[in-house]
């Protein structure tokens, strides 16, 4: 109704509906997230996977170490050594042994890391600038060498593989004529004085029976390194542990090598360990490229002496053919505890451009030691 003017007029409207159809149509719906894991989060445990990747690892890997300390203290007062004789001394020496072995599927890598170190304090009769004579105790190393040794390998069949070894050894600090001669002008060695690298490459064959552990390798080509980088010791004080010129700090001969590796344990517990090293090496390559060279000893000696005297240039100096290299290690090892163990070394080695003799070394030790292994 519409008010105008005070009167009242009414208002009409009209309104349409159209009938519409509804048609039903099928619809579908499609997931287009992407999960960045294969794994439903309902059946994963973090605790399980870890547990397994670490006994995969545990699988793979094996680790050895050992650690001691040797010692010998012997003590005497006065009123004894005036009546029966005697000496104060004291031997201490430590040793650490390394070992870790990776293996997967065909390939395996040993490294190795071996060190010891021994010092004996013992008085000696000793002379002052003034004449008087009186007892001093001096410390005198008797052990020092540091050997670390990786040996990577694909395994062919059963028993063989090849690959290579690469081994570095030298020693840690200075070593001296002996207890009463430890000035500068008696110093013979020291850490790279000498230093000896073997790198070789062939084939390993390992024993399969548990009770005769022996590994042999085999290389046909091989390089023997002797470093001697103290120009005192190889210079002035004449140790130039085989390296003729005295312009080079180094020498390196190639060859062929072979080397023997035995480790077993004895009884339920352990208690009885051999280990034994044999290592040799023949610079056939290196006789080949050799200057002067005289194969019979007489024509060498006649050869030597008209070079004597002469003008001495190290180039023109008569040579011997390179001669082989052994070196063989030994150790027993008698656990009478878990910690307390005695332990015997013996080594054997002979570098006729060192020494024309055979060197050999003894030590025998009780102490502490204690082994880890990760399985």
């Amino acid at each position: 109704m519409f008010v105008a003017s005070g009167m009242m007029i009414p208002a009409t409207a009209q309104i349409t509906v159209d009938k519409m159809e509804v048609h039903a149509d099928d619809v579908s719906f499609r997931d287009t997230l992407k999960t960045n894991s294969s794994m439903d989060a309902d059946y994963f445990s973090l605790a399980r996977y870890k547990a397994e990747r670490a006994a995969i690892r545990k699988e793979r890997n094996f680790l050895e170490i050992s650690a001691g300390v040797q010692g010998a203290l012997t003590s005497y007062n006065d009123p004894w050594i005036e009546t029966s004789g005697g000496d104060n001394s004291i031997a201490l020496t430590a040793v650490f042994d390394l070992k870790h072995t990776f293996k997967k599927n065909k390939f395996s890598i040993e490294t190795r890391a071996i060190a010891k170190l021994g010092y004996n304090r013992m008085k000696v009769e000793t002379t002052n600038e003034a004449g008087d004579e009186y007892s001093e105790g001096i410390w005198f190393k008797n052990q020092d060498e540091f050997e670390i040794s990786t040996a990577p390998s694909f395994k062919m069949s059963k028993n063989w593989s090849y690959g290579s070894i690469i081994k570095f050894r030298s020693q840690f600090v200075n070593g001296y004529k002996s207890r009463t001669e430890q000035k500068l002008e008696h110093r013979k060695s020291g850490f790279m004085t000498p230093g000896y690298l073997d790198v070789s490459l062939g084939f390993t064959y390992t024993c399969p029976k548990p009770k005769f552990p022996i590994v042999v390798n085999l290389s046909p080509v091989a390089l023997n390194a002797t470093f001697a980088e103290n120009d005192l010791i190889r210079r002035d004080n004449g140790y130039s542990y085989g390296i003729e010129d005295p312009d080079k700090t180094s020498k390196y001969e190639g060859g062929s090598s072979i080397q023997i590796d035995f480790d077993r344990k004895f009884g339920k517990t352990e208690y009885l360990r051999y280990r034994t090293m044999l290592y040799g090496f023949y610079g056939w390559i290196s006789d080949i490229g050799q200057a002067n060279k005289y194969s019979n000893y007489t024509r060498y000696r006649e050869a030597y002496k008209k070079w004597e005297q002469g003008d001495k240039n190290i180039k023109d100096k008569p040579r011997l053919p390179v001669h082989p290299i052994v070196r063989w290690t030994n150790t027993i090892d008698i656990k009478a505890t878990k910690y307390l163990s005695t332990q015997f070394n013996f080594e054997l080695y002979y570098n006729r451009s060192q020494n024309v003799k055979t060197m050999t070394k003894t030590l025998l030790s009780v102490g502490l030691t204690y082994t880890f292994k990760n399985k």
